[in-house]
């Protein structure tokens, strides 16, 4: 039996990664802070005759207790991990001078340390024949500074970074390490990405014209199930790619930053911003 653990599985990209890995045949352990929040993933993969490859394990990637306790059952039930999908995080939105030191930590503890606490804790029980993978779901904010994100911007700055010396320390040992790069979605991160801002009344027209974006690219995101899609294949490729950019505009993004100076960019940038947010 192959085994796939997924970090954040309770909604969103974790919980459509989760049930499409369950229904390629893995069985998944779908990890999430609170384990009352099951009720959804496991409505879903009894639908779809999946429900007996399905683990719910209670993990919070920011308690190091919490992942020595996943340890052990993979321990004790001898299960090596043949995909491990660092998924969970949040977006944590906001002017810069408007987040407090606080938000900054949060975010980090979550999106960056928790993806590397949870792959230093599991790293021992990822095969190293070849099989073993380590998916880390990063964003198109982990190339390009959105202005209005910096927090969560950094977080996935720092994830790619990581994500990059991991990839070079562990494939000569026969684990291949993948980020997957989503554009705009339709998932939970939203809500608590932009409560900071959706209320904001007060600020230039150049933050106002931020807000009703992000609005809009709320509004308008893809199907998760495209992301859960991708991670299913790259779990099942002998040597996936390292970056695996994904939704509407992500590659067209990715292949701007680039190949195109970064003079063009801010400057096209701030053209458009201040053409639309000053109207």
């Amino acid at each position: 039996m192959k085994y796939a653990l997924v970090t954040g599985a309770s909604s969103g990209f974790g919980m459509y990664t989760a049930l499409e890995l369950a229904y390629q045949g893995y069985h998944v352990l779908a990890t999430m802070r609170d384990v009352n929040n099951r009720t959804q993933i496991e409505g879903v993969a009894r639908e779809q005759a999946t429900l007996e490859r399905l683990t719910v394990l209670q993990l919070d990637v920011t308690k190091q207790e919490d992942l020595d306790r996943v340890a052990t059952y993979l321990e004790q039930h001898s299960i090596s991990v043949q995909v491990l999908v660092n998924n969970a995080g949040y977006c944590q939105s906001g002017f810069f001078q408007d987040l407090t030191e606080e938000e900054w930590q949060a975010q980090f503890q979550t999106n960056f340390f928790g993806a590397v606490r949870t792959t230093k804790a599991l790293l021992p029980f990822i095969p190293r024949d070849g099989s073993g993978k380590i998916i880390a779901i990063s964003s198109v904010s982990g190339f390009f500074g959105f202005p209005g994100m910096s927090a969560y911007v950094s977080s996935k700055f720092a994830l790619e970074g990581w994500g990059e010396s991991l990839r070079l320390e562990l494939m000569n040992e026969g684990i291949w390490v993948s980020l997957v790069q989503p554009g705009a979605y339709r998932t939970k991160i939203w809500e608590r990405g932009l409560e900071k801002v959706a209320g904001l009344q007060t600020g230039n027209a150049f933050q106002q014209y931020l807000v009703k974006e992000a609005m809009k690219s709320r509004d308008n995101g893809a199907d998760p199930r495209e992301v859960a899609r991708l991670v299913a294949h790259i779990a099942q490729k002998s040597k996936p790619r390292f970056r695996y950019p994904i939704g509407k505009g992500a590659k067209t993004l990715a292949i701007g930053k680039r190949w195109l100076a970064w003079s063009w960019i801010e400057g096209y940038v701030d053209r458009y911003l201040k053409g639309k947010g000053t109207k």
